[in-house]
C-alpha cells in the first residue's frame, strides 16, 4: 500500500524485519519441541534461540540467487547460528513456515481492526446519543418519506458495525491457525506434537488437516469479512456525501482553517473525506474476489494463492485501517445542523404526513382505496402547485366529511414519529444510553 494511505503500526506488520523474525521464531520453537522428542540435540536447539539473527538485504541476495526465500533465510540464519543449523526446519517444508506465519501477520493486523472498530463504534455511540431527538426527514429512493431523527441514523450505523466486529473476531478464530505438518500435511517426517508446541506457543489453533498448505476458505472468509467492513463505511460516508450536498446541508465535514475545497472555486467545501473512504472501499472489496478464487488449489498443494496474498494481505489491511481511522475523525467531528434538519424537513409543505392522514380516514370509515385516492389528490396538488397539504386536506369536503380541520392539524406532528426512538436506542446501545 502507498504511503499515503498506510498508518505506520499497521505497515510494519508487513514489513520484512516483522515477517523474518517470525519465520525465525516458528524455527526456533520447533527446535524447541524437537530437541524435547530427542530428534535434535539440546545443545543445537539452544544455540539457534543464542545466535539466531537474520539480515533483511542478506536475505534478499541470497534469494537473488536461489529463487526461494524460505532457503534463503535459512541460508542466513545458518550463517550466524553455524553447524547446529543442520537441524534447523527438521522435517518441515516452506508452507510450515509461511503459513503459519501468515496466520500471525493476520491476527496482529486484526487486532489493530478490532481497535479501529472499538474507536468508531465510541464515535457513532457519543454523536448518537447527542443527537437521539434531533428530526429530520428520512427518505427513501432520496425523496422525502417519514420524519426519523439523526440519532436513529447513526445509531444504524452503530448497529452494523457491532454486527462487523463479532465477524472481525470471529474471522480472527478462523483465521488463526497453525500448520507445521511437512510435506503434504502427513507427518511423515515430522511428530505432530512440534506443531502443537509451535501452535501454542505463537497463540495459534492446529490446523485439523492442512494438506500442506492451511485451506484456503479460512482467508477467503477473512478478506470476505474486510469486504464487508468497507461496504459498510461507504454506507456510512455515503449518506454523509448525500447529506453535505448544498441542496441538502444537514451535515458536513469538518473543515479546517486554511484548508481549500477547489483549485478554481474559493466557496468550495467539499466531502473530501467521505469520498476517499468509498474509494478506498472499492479497493478493499476488490481484494475479495481474488481470495475466494485462492480456495481452488491444485491437489494438496500449489502457490497460485501465494501471489495474490503477498499483495491482498498487506494491502487490504493497510487500506482498512486507514479508512477506519479517517472514519472515527470524521464521525467525532462532523457538523451537524438541526435547524437546517428542521428547514428541509417543513419544505414539502406537510407531504410527508400523508400516511397518518391515509390511516385515520380508515379508521374514520373510508375505504382504503378511496382515503389513497383522497390524499394522494391532494399531496400531488401541493407538490405541482405548492402551498401547505393541510390547507389543501381542510377544503377537500371528501376529507372533511370524515376528519374535522382540528383532527388533521393533530396529524401533523412530527413527535407521532419519533416516539419510539428511546426503544431504539435500548436495543442498541442498551438503557444506560438514554
Amino acid at each position: 500500500m502507498i504511503p499515503r494511505y498506510s498508518r505506520p503500526e499497521m505497515a510494519r506488520i508487513w514489513e520484512p524485519e516483522n515477517r523474518f523474525r517470525i519465520w525465525f521464531e516458528i524455527e526456533a520453537h520447533a527446535c524447541d519441541a524437537q530437541a524435547a522428542l530427542g530428534v535434535i540435540p539440546q545443545e543445537a536447539a539452544a544455540a539457534v534461540w543464542a545466535r539466531g539473527r537474520f539480515e533483511v538485504a542478506r536475505i534478499d541476495e541470497i534469494e537473488r540467487e536461489t529463487r526461494h526465500d524460505v532457503i534463503a533465510f535459512l541460508t542466513n540464519l545458518a550463517e550466524h547460528v553455524g553447524p547446529e543449523a543442520r537441524f534447523v526446519h527438521q522435517g518441515m517444508t516452506s508452507s510450515d513456515v509461511l503459513d503459519t506465519c501468515l496466520a500471525v501477520q493476520l491476527t496482529q493486523a486484526t487486532d489493530l481492526l478490532l481497535a479501529d472498530l472499538d474507536g468508531l463504534l465510541a464515535a457513532l455511540r457519543r454523536r448518537a446519543v447527542e443527537h437521539r431527538h434531533s428530526v429530520c426527514i428520512g427518505r427513501s429512493h432520496g425523496i422525502h418519506a417519514e420524519p426519523t431523527t439523526f440519532g436513529l441514523k447513526l445509531a444504524g450505523h452503530y448497529a452494523a458495525f457491532q454486527r462487523n466486529r463479532q465477524r472481525l473476531t470471529t474471522a480472527r478464530q478462523d483465521i488463526a491457525t497453525c500448520a507445521i505438518s511437512g510435506a503434504v500435511g502427513t507427518f511423515a517426517t515430522i511428530d505432530p506434537r512440534v506443531e502443537a508446541h509451535v501452535a501454542a506457543k505463537l497463540g495459534l489453533a492446529i490446523e485439523p488437516v492442512s494438506t500442506q498448505v492451511i485451506p484456503r476458505d479460512r482467508h477467503a472468509a477473512f478478506f470476505a469479512t474486510l469486504g464487508v467492513i468497507a461496504s459498510s463505511l461507504e454506507n456510512l460516508a455515503t449518506e454523509i456525501r448525500h447529506l453535505q450536498r448544498s441542496e441538502v446541508r444537514e451535515a458536513e465535514e469538518f473543515f479546517h482553517t486554511g484548508q481549500k475545497g477547489s483549485s478554481a472555486m474559493p466557496h468550495k467545501r467539499n466531502p473530501v473525506l467521505s469520498e476517499n473512504l468509498t474509494g478506498l472501499a472499492r479497493l478493499v472489496r476488490g481484494m475479495v474476489m481474488p481470495a475466494l478464487e485462492n480456495v481452488a488449489l491444485w491437489h494438496e498443494r500449489d502457490i497460485s494463492h501465494s501471489s495474490v496474498e503477498r499483495v491482498i494481505g498487506p494491502d487490504a489491511t493497510i487500506a482498512l485501517d486507514f479508512a477506519l481511522t479517517r472514519a472515527i475523525g470524521l464521525i467525532d467531528r462532523l457538523l451537524v445542523y438541526p435547524e437546517q434538519m428542521q428547514r428541509n424537513l417543513n419544505s414539502q409543505g406537510g407531504l410527508v404526513f400523508s400516511q397518518r392522514i391515509l390511516l385515520a380516514l380508515t379508521q374514520a370509515g373510508m375505504s382504503r382505496e378511496e382515503a389513497y385516492a383522497a390524499v394522494q389528490r391532494n399531496a400531488m396538488a401541493v407538490w405541482q402547485e405548492g402551498g401547505q397539504f393541510l390547507d389543501r386536506l381542510t377544503a377537500d369536503s371528501a376529507v372533511t366529511r370524515h376528519l374535522s380541520p382540528a383532527a388533521l392539524a393533530e396529524l401533523f406532528d412530527s413527535g407521532f414519529h419519533t416516539r419510539h426512538v428511546d426503544t431504539i436506542f435500548t436495543r442498541v446501545f442498551g438503557a444506560e444510553a438514554l
